[in-house]
């Protein structure tokens, strides 16, 4: 019987690919968190674990840990963009566990990160929506067919969450409608910017 709870398959390596996007994703905002907290890690080492396991690390304590420091280093800031910065780390270290459950609520942990680094943005920028809509942009030209093809696994993201919630919805709904040619080429051990990261073809579908 399918639902709402019907479980869902998901690999191991769905997991890493999945957590190598919202990394990409966090990655991003780091720097709005550390222009407000220069001295504060904990959102970039969460990042650096979420980066640890995409690469093949174990999934266990220190992504749990990170995830909670981040989460906490988000109450220390002195801006909501840097509270959102440090949720977006926050969230790439939490989306390693991404439950193989169908429901939309799971649907956070693929796109949590990816929502509240463009959140962020859009606050650096005086709340600029169209700030927020191109950095979405630039997150769908950088999703892999595997995280692509995990989300499309799942129901369609929830209603509410606010502006963040609004960003997950518009993510879930522009990834969802994109295809891909065979040149596609997965590089979830990579981190933005770094060798091994490869141009991917694609486009909407209709």
């Amino acid at each position: 019987m399918t639902g709402e709870s019907s479980a869902i398959v998901l690999s191991e390596q769905d997991l890493r690919e999945v957590t190598a996007f919202a990394a990409m994703c966090a990655e991003a905002a780091l720097g709005t968190f550390e222009a407000d907290q220069p001295d504060d890690s904990r959102p970039r080492d969460a990042v650096e674990a979420a980066w640890a396991f995409a690469r093949g690390g174990e999934r266990g304590k220190a992504l749990r840990d990170t995830a909670s420091a981040a989460l906490k280093a988000a109450k220390a800031t002195n801006t909501t963009a840097a509270r959102e910065a440090a949720w977006a780390a926050m969230s790439a270290a939490a989306a390693a566990y991404l439950h193989p459950l169908a429901k939309a609520t799971q649907v956070k942990h693929i796109l949590g990160a990816g929502a509240h680094a463009a959140r962020a943005a859009e606050l650096v920028a005086h709340d600029d929506r169209s700030v927020g809509a191109r950095h979405l942009e630039h997150v769908m030209r950088r999703a892999t067919p595997t995280a692509v093809d995990v989300l499309k696994r799942f129901p369609a993201a929830p209603p509410g969450g606010g502006r963040v919630g609004e960003l997950i919805r518009a993510m879930d709904t522009d990834l969802r409608a994109l295809t891909f040619t065979r040149e596609a080429v997965t590089a979830p051990t990579a981190g933005a910017g770094s060798p091994g990261t490869r141009p991917m073809r694609w486009g909407r579908g209709r």
